[in-house]
C-alpha cells in the first residue's frame, strides 16, 4: 500500500538497512510515498548503515545543498588485510601480521590522517575517470590511478582495539569514529592507515551517524516507514522551512520580500560577498528560495512556489 506525501514535499531521514544500496532505498520510498519525485543526498555503500538524507517531492530541490555536508561516522577498521574494495566486501589482496603493532603506533597514525589531509580516493568508487566509473573500469580488470584531492578529517579518534579478532586472529580490529567532510571516503582511511604501520587495513563495520544538521537519532528504519504507509498515515516528512533551516543559514522575508522573490525578482543581499547559499523564509516559515548573496544584490539559486501553484 502506498500513501502519497504530501504535495509540498520535505525531507525524510532514514536508517539506511546493510546490503541496501542507496539506490533501492530510493525505489522502496517512491512505492511508500506514490511519487517519482524522490532522490538522496550522498551515498552510502551497501555495506554501511545509518542517516541517509532523502528528498520527497519538492524537497528534491534542496539536495543539492546538502550534499556538501560533513558527516560523523562510526566504523570499524581491520588492520593486517587490505582487499581490492578497501572494506569487507572486495577480494583480500594482502595479508600481514599485525599483531605486534602498538597502540601508540596506532595513536600517531591516526593523528597523522587527521586534519586538512590529500587522500587518493578508493579505486573501487563512483568517481568518473574519463566518462566512467572507477569501479566499473576496475571490475573489467583495469588499473585505476585516481589523483588525490583535498579533503578535512576533523575528527579521527580511537574507541578501543580488540586484538586477534576470531575470525582473524592475526589481525586487530580498531573501532574509530570520525567527522569528516564531503568527498572524504572512510575506506580510504582505512586504507591509509594500514598503510602507515605496514600491515594493510580494511573497513568491516561503517555506520553513518550524521549528515549535517541531521542525527541518526532522528533516522526511520524502512521497516517503520512501512508500517506508517500501510496504515495510510503521512510519511514523517521534514518541512521544507524547517530542512533548510537545519542545514543552511537563514534570512526572514516580510511578506513583500517575499513576493518579489516568488516573482522571480531580486533582493539587496543583506551579506554580499558570503559564500554559502541563504534559506530565504517568509513570516510563516516557509520556504520561498535558496539565495545567492555573494553580490550586491540576491540571485537565486531555486525558488519554491506554493504548493497548491
Amino acid at each position: 500500500m502506498t500513501t502519497r506525501s504530501d504535495a509540498a514535499g520535505g525531507l525524510l531521514i532514514v536508517d539506511k538497512p546493510s546490503d541496501w544500496t542507496s539506490h533501492d532505498v530510493v525505489g522502496r520510498l517512491r512505492r511508500l510515498a506514490g511519487t517519482r519525485k524522490v532522490g538522496h543526498a550522498g551515498t552510502l555503500d551497501p555495506m554501511a548503515t545509518g542517516v541517509l538524507v532523502v528528498g520527497i517531492d519538492r524537497g528534491t530541490k534542496l539536495l543539492t545543498f546538502l550534499v556538501g555536508c560533513d558527516k560523523d561516522y562510526a566504523a570499524t577498521i581491520r588492520l593486517g588485510q587490505a582487499t581490492l574494495t578497501d572494506d569487507r566486501e572486495g577480494e583480500l589482496t594482502a595479508s600481514v601480521k599485525a599483531t605486534g603493532v602498538t597502540d601508540d603506533e596506532i595513536a600517531a597514525a591516526v593523528h597523522a590522517l587527521t586534519g586538512d589531509i590529500e587522500q587518493v580516493p578508493s579505486a573501487v568508487s563512483a568517481i568518473k575517470v574519463n566518462g566512467e566509473r572507477a569501479y566499473a573500469r576496475v571490475r573489467a580488470g583495469e588499473e585505476v590511478a585516481l589523483a588525490a584531492r583535498p579533503v578535512t578529517v576533523s575528527r579521527f579518534t580511537i574507541d578501543a582495539i580488540h586484538r586477534a579478532p576470531h575470525e582473524a586472529p592475526e589481525c586487530l580490529d580498531v573501532d574509530v569514529r570520525v567527522t569528516v567532510s564531503s568527498g572524504t571516503y572512510v575506506r580510504a582511511l582505512a586504507r591509509d592507515l594500514g598503510a602507515a604501520l605496514g600491515v594493510g587495513g580494511h573497513l568491516t563495520a561503517l555506520r553513518r551517524t550524521r549528515v549535517g544538521g541531521y542525527a541518526v537519532g532522528s533516522a526511520h528504519t524502512l521497516d517503520d516507514l512501512a508500517a506508517v504507509a500501510e496504515a495510510g498515515r503521512p510519511l514523517p516528512l521534514i518541512p521544507l522551512g524547517e530542512a533548510a533551516q537545519a542545514a543552511l543559514p537563514t534570512r526572514l522575508l516580510t511578506e513583500a520580500e517575499a513576493r518579489t522573490l516568488s516573482f522571480g525578482q531580486r533582493l539587496p543581499s543583506l551579506d554580499p560577498g558570503r559564500s554559502t547559499p541563504v534559506a530565504a523564509l517568509d513570516p510563516s516559515g516557509q520556504l520561498v528560495a535558496v539565495l545567492d548573496e555573494s553580490r550586491s544584490t540576491t540571485r537565486s539559486l531555486v525558488v519554491f512556489t506554493p504548493a497548491s501553484s
